[in-house]
Parts: structure tokens; C-alpha cells; sequence
């Protein structure tokens, strides 16, 4: 086992009693949970907030490693292959902050840590003080809905979200289709000041370039045939809370200067009126186009992409965060309606689905989750149930393309074993196309797993 660093220097005095009272004492008006940690990793003492949520019935924390009462783990975070705040705090002499997946009283959650350190009259670093605050809108443990995950690129991007959440900057998520940007815009709400007004999602795909004004802004009576009465627009639906454009690369060019007066004035009238009303909401904008070649290529305005774009987030795709796919796989199947038959995929379905770049993402996976259990009578999910795409080792029956040919039959093993694919792929006569179909693959797939 590697041995703990201590980052204490040995000439380094710890609080004294007296000054560690004052510290809990100041710390119990804090309504967050807030412990004192000093410079060896041990809870010196946690305020009545942590104790409440974090704390363990008969199990103190104090003179615990705040590694092993966190993470369960025998050695310091940044020797576990994670970021470590109390590291980076003494190295830089301030505040660090990190997200992080937590052991608590609930299971797994994800934590948000901010550490401080504490300094002596000669500058030396006495002590830390930590506080954590708690997402409630993600989970590392299955949940039937919500955001799941606990990958790197999956925190990673949550934690941006923290970050921007506390303040009004427009927020523009940036992924591919499929990968949750819904899900990810009512994170954002939820961890705002904002989070008890509305949450108003803008689908800006779904609307003609007329509609959309009028949806948008509302119109008064009589402003066209068939308004005959005044009907407020989402801008003005989403007072006090969060306007959610969906899709804004497919917003027309003659109404983004309408949205970028809505944005740079805050103000808006609506259709057919005079009356200058004032707008207030959190702009999140979201986007599976490229908006910066839009803008060389003049189908996006400049100077609207720079308002929408003051705080990017990449949403990671589904490839990006393989390790998440059991977990998310199982938050699929807890949606089944309770009472029925309970489904579980066994491992080497699992395994294939891990291997397998879903072009569609979240969005793909659901699908081929929903529609494979309706083939699996036993409740287990395996390689038979799975599309052909997905599979990375030979050729089953599937239910899914009963009419498709079946490919011709292979060297026992060749289809499983990375050193006999390579040798097949070098000792065939044919295109990789060819070999493709012959494996009951798709190109993509073979091109993958040769590089591999």
C-alpha cells in the first residue's frame, strides 16, 4: 500500500484547542457543512450542518483521513488518480475547489468541495477548512430519471455547470444530439438562484420564422387573423426563471436580431404592440451545430453568437464517457413500470454496448434498451437482443432484422480474439467493406477495432 505524503511541514504548529473552539464556533452559523481539516488529511472538527448530512450514527469523524470518511480510499485523493484540493490549496496558498463522488449516509453523491486554507503569522498553513455542498439534480447511483453518470468528461462538465450556476451569464451547452442538453439546461435551473421561478424550453426547430416571433415575445389582440385576445410570449412566461433555447443554430437569420436586442437591451414588445415591456430571465442557449464555421460562413450573426457564447459548456457524447453505460443502462430499466418483470443485461451484451460509438448517444442507447427487453421473455438482455451495429464479436440471430443475411461462416474464435482479427484482416483477399459484412460488423466497427 503507498504510503501516505503528509503535506504538514514538520516545523508547522497546529490550531490550538482554544483557536479550534473559536473556528467550530464561527463555523455554526455557517448553514453549510464545513469541517476543519489539518495539513496530514485529519478532521480536526465538523460544524452541526455536516454532522446532520454526512455524519454516521456511532461513527465520529474526527482524527479520521478525510480521504478514507469521503472516498473510502487508503490513500489521498491525488494517489488514487483524482484531483486533490487540499494539495493544490497548500501549493498555490488559496482556495481550490472541486467536484467530487462522495461516500455519504445516502449512498453515492456527487459533492461539490471548496477547501481554504488557513495561514499563521509566518504564512505557514495551519490548517484547511472544507465545505461541501450536495447536487441533487445528478446522481452517480441509478435513478430513473435526471442525469446519471460518474465518468470523468460526465463530472467534468457538471462541474462547469456549478461554477456558472450562482451567477446570470448566458450559458451555451455545445454537444452532439442525444447527449442530454435538455437534462443538462434543468440542472443548471435547479443549482440557480433562479430555481424556484420557471423553466421555459424555446424549441427552435419546431417554429416558422413567423411563429416564432409571436411565440417568443406574445402578440396583443388583433395584431393578425385569428388573434383575438393578448397572449403572452415564453420571454414573458419565463419571468423570474430560466428561458431554455433548444436548437439555436436553427434560429433564422432575420429573427436573431430580434434575439440579440432581447438580449443586449433586456427589453421586448409584443407582436402588434407598442408597449416596451422588460424581460427577465436566464438565457441558456443549446446547440448540436458548429456556430463558430456558421459565423465564417455568414448563416450565423456574429455578434449574437458572442452574447449567447459568454459561458460554453461541452456536453460529452456517450463514446466520451463509456464508463457511464451500465449505470445509465441500469437507470433505463429502473423506469420499468413497477410490478414487472425486473431486466438486467448480462455482461457480454454490457460489454458490447461499452465498445460501441452510439451515433445517437443517450437518445440511441434508450431506444435499443426499450425495444431490446421487449424480446428478452426471460428478463435478461444479451447479444441475440442487441441491433447488429452494436455487436463486437460475431454473428447472432436478432430479432431485430429477422430478413437479413447471415454472414458466412468464419474461423472458430476470429471474431474474438484481437490477434486473430488481425491476422484475418491481413490474409483477406476482399474490401474492408467486404470483410465487414463477412464479420456481421459494421465498417466502422472493423475500422475501430483494427485500430484498437
Amino acid at each position: 500500500m503507498p504510503r501516505t505524503r503528509p503535506l504538514l511541514r514538520p516545523t508547522a504548529a497546529l490550531p490550538s484547542p482554544d483557536e479550534l473552539k473559536a473556528l467550530l464556533s464561527f463555523l455554526e452559523h455557517d448553514p453549510a457543512p464545513m469541517m476543519v481539516l489539518d495539513p496530514a488529511y485529519n478532521i480536526l472538527a465538523a460544524n452541526t450542518a455536516y454532522r446532520r448530512q454526512f455524519g454516521v450514527a456511532d461513527a465520529s469523524p474526527l482524527g479520521r483521513k478525510c480521504y478514507e470518511v469521503s472516498h473510502h480510499y487508503d490513500v489521498p485523493c491525488d494517489q488514487a488518480g483524482e484531483h486533490c484540493p487540499m494539495r493544490h490549496a497548500l501549493e498555490r496558498r488559496r482556495a481550490d475547489r472541486v467536484l467530487h463522488v462522495h461516500h455519504t449516509p445516502r449512498g453515492l453523491e456527487h459533492v461539490d468541495v471548496e477547501l481554504r486554507p488557513i495561514q499563521d503569522h509566518q504564512g505557514q498553513v495551519i490548517a484547511f477548512v472544507e465545505r461541501l455542498s450536495t447536487l441533487r439534480s445528478a446522481s452517480p447511483q441509478v435513478r430513473a430519471d435526471g442525469l446519471v453518470g460518474h465518468s470523468s468528461a460526465f463530472t467534468q462538465a457538471l462541474a462547469a455547470l456549478q461554477r456558472v450556476a450562482p451567477s446570470n451569464l448566458p450559458v451555451l451547452l455545445l454537444g452532439e444530439s442525444g447527449t442530454g442538453k435538455d437534462l443538462f439546461a434543468r440542472a443548471l435551473h435547479e443549482a440557480s438562484e433562479r430555481a424556484n421561478g420557471p423553466f421555459v424550453t424555446v424549441d427552435c426547430s419546431g417554429f416558422t420564422e413567423t411563429l416564432f416571433e409571436s411565440e417568443l415575445f406574445g402578440y396583443e389582440k388583433g395584431a393578425f387573423t385569428g388573434a383575438t385576445q393578448r397572449k403572452k410570449g415564453l420571454v414573458e412566461t419565463a419571468t423570474g426563471g430560466t428561458l431554455f433555447l433548444d436548437e439555436m443554430g436553427d434560429v433564422p437569420l432575420s429573427m436573431q436580431v430580434k434575439l440579440l436586442r432581447l438580449i443586449e437591451s433586456g427589453t421586448f414588445r409584443r407582436v402588434g404592440g407598442i408597449e416596451t415591456l422588460r424581460a427577465d430571465f436566464r438565457l441558456v442557449a443549446a446547440t448540436h451545430k458548429p456556430l463558430a464555421r456558421m459565423v465564417e460562413q455568414g448563416q450565423f450573426r456574429q455578434d449574437l453568437y458572442y452574447r449567447i457564447n459568454a459561458f460554453p459548456v461541452h456536453l460529452p457524447a456517450l463514446r466520451e464517457r463509456a464508463d457511464d453505460i451500465p449505470l445509465l443502462v441500469e437507470s433505463i430499466l429502473a423506469r420499468s413500470p413497477a410490478g414487472g418483470l425486473r431486466y438486467r443485461v448480462d455482461a457480454e451484451a454490457l460489454r458490447c454496448m461499452q465498445q460501441y460509438a452510439w451515433p445517437g448517444n443517450i437518445r440511441e442507447l434508450r431506444n435499443v434498451i426499450d425495444r431490446a427487453r421487449l424480446f428478452a421473455d426471460d428478463g435478461v438482455i444479451g447479444l441475440a437482443h442487441l441491433p447488429p451495429d452494436t455487436l463486437q464479436s460475431g454473428a447472432h440471430d436478432s430479432p431485430w432484422t429477422a430478413t437479413a443475411a447471415r454472414p458466412a461462416a468464419l474461423p472458430p474464435g476470429a471474431r474474438q480474439t484481437p490477434d486473430a482479427l488481425r491476422e484475418l484482416a491481413r490474409r483477406f483477399q476482399g474490401s474492408r467493406k467486404e470483410l465487414a459484412r463477412q464479420l456481421g460488423l459494421s465498417e466502422r466497427t472493423l475500422y475501430r477495432r483494427l485500430k484498437d
